[in-house]
């Protein structure tokens, strides 16, 4: 399978799975309500399956744009309803059955969160371990003391399991607080503290990588820079590197692991580059050009060369987490929880500009993010599903006509005014929502577009 097809692949059936639980929300508590359905559509526009099923006769439609979805619902403000159906027209139902019917699609995503969570803490998976590595020099952790191997214990007096909680609990607090305390051990087992300045997350309006420019990195084993294999043909044999050459410096800057080098030749891809190497107690200088490759979207440089096997075994740095039933079920509402509240709170400050709105991503990034996440492994793969679960939960609960946020706000001010707002400022309404909808997609598709452009 093709890279581009397994993307739409992955793109296709996360999208679908999220829309399947969003639209079966709203039609299981209509037909709880005794509202009748008429119409349940996966995607939009025309028609490319179509089934009449039940004794209501509701069409069941998959569309050919996987968009979104819908289900139309008995309604005289859509046509004209029989007498003896009048019961069962959304309209005619109180403000709570239909505040509820219209809440239940969000809360279908929130729940199918809850449910994927559930399911990848307890099967249980292979974590990386909070392990740190060596921060750049500067950088808000290099300046709280961080060294290469330290395990952080605990965040703020919080336990830290995985690099996965590390992560996580370092951005939620760089949303709302300025500094984090990491109770770190090193290898002997001391224990230290490292205050570490958390403003620098939202540098660049939450660009890029925070955990980056806080310094925050993964642990690095010390590996000797000491070349141990040469591949045939590469960039590394044409210019005369050999099995056994120590690796001194790059264009000057001096080399004291594979890990160094390794990031230097990346960065330098089709560029020229001199290697300084110890050869047998003689010191050479090799002028090399690593070959441009294309990684992940990204242009790296590569010379062909690996290094030799360190002398001793690596430290053990993944641990296998597993939950037991129930306390997965509580892991996964709080997980569910937190991260609706971040969302909530990224898109807050969105509005007030400390977020940028490169930030937004269409369905190029989010088919990108799918189809690397489906590589990683099927656990990823519905974690990534969750966390896009929930955010269109909770995008389709803001306030903006045309969702159904805009809708919960209607019956709000049926319930103020004690009647239900003209049928000319509904359809004022959802023209502005419909207004922000665009403007908000165009923003999403120019970002899609310019990562595509510029990598």
């Amino acid at each position: 399978m093709s890279e581009l097809l397994f993307r739409l692949v992955a793109f296709v059936v996360v999208l679908g799975v999220l829309i399947v639980f969003h639209e079966f929300g709203h039609y299981l508590t209509a037909r709880l309500c005794g509202v009748r359905v008429l119409r349940f559509s996966i995607g939009f526009g025309k028609t490319i399956w179509q089934r009449t099923l039940g004794k209501d006769g509701t069409e069941w439609a998959v569309s050919v744009i996987p968009l979104g979805g819908y289900v139309k619902m008995l309604d005289e403000r859509e046509g004209t309803v029989k007498p003896e159906e009048l019961h069962r027209a959304f309209n005619r139902q109180s403000v709570g059955k239909r505040s509820l019917i219209v809440a239940a699609g969000p809360f279908a995503n929130f729940l199918l969160a809850i449910l994927l969570y559930w399911a990848v803490f307890f099967h249980g998976s292979d974590e990386l371990l909070p392990i740190l590595g060596t921060p750049p020099v500067g950088t808000p952790a290099a300046v709280s003391g961080v060294q290469n191997g330290e395990l952080v214990r605990t965040i703020d007096g919080q336990p830290v399991s995985t690099w996965g909680d590390l992560r996580w609990m370092l951005l939620d607090r760089a949303a709302y607080g300025d500094v984090a305390e990491l109770e770190v051990a090193n290898e002997r087992g001391d224990i230290a503290f490292r205050r570490l300045q958390l403003s620098a997350a939202g540098e660049n309006g939450w660009e890029g990588d925070a955990l980056e420019r806080l310094g925050i990195r993964f642990f690095r084993p010390f590996i000797p820079p000491v070349v141990g294999k040469v591949l045939a043909g590469g960039a590394g044999e044409l210019a005369g590197i050999q099995t056994g050459d120590e690796v001194l410096a790059v264009d000057g800057q001096d080399i004291d692991n594979w890990y160094e080098f390794v990031l230097k030749v990346r960065e330098s891809p089709g560029q020229p580059i001199r290697i300084d190497l110890e050869r047998r107690g003689q010191i050479v200088a090799v002028d090399v050009i690593p070959e441009a490759i294309s990684e992940r979207g990204q242009t790296i440089g590569r010379l062909g060369v690996a290094a030799a096997e360190p002398p001793v075994p690596l430290r053990e740095i993944k641990t296998f987490v597993r939950y037991g039933a129930l306390e997965s079920a509580e892991k996964a509402i709080s997980e569910t929880w937190d991260k609706s509240i971040f969302t909530l709170t990224m898109l807050g400050k969105m509005l007030t500009g400390e977020v940028s709105w490169r930030n937004l991503s269409g369905p190029v990034t989010i088919a990108e993010y799918a189809g690397q996440s489906a590589k990683l492994g099927f656990d990823y793969y519905l974690r990534f599903m969750a966390l896009l679960s929930i955010s269109l939960g909770v995008l389709n609960l803001l306030p903006i006509p045309v969702l159904d946020g805009g809708h919960l706000m209607y019956h709000i001010v049926e319930v103020i005014r004690r009647r239900p707002l003209s049928e000319r400022a509904m359809e004022i309404s959802q023209q502005f929502g419909l207004f922000i909808i665009v403007v908000l997609m165009a923003f999403a598709f120019f970002n899609d577009i310019n990562r595509l452009i510029s990598g």
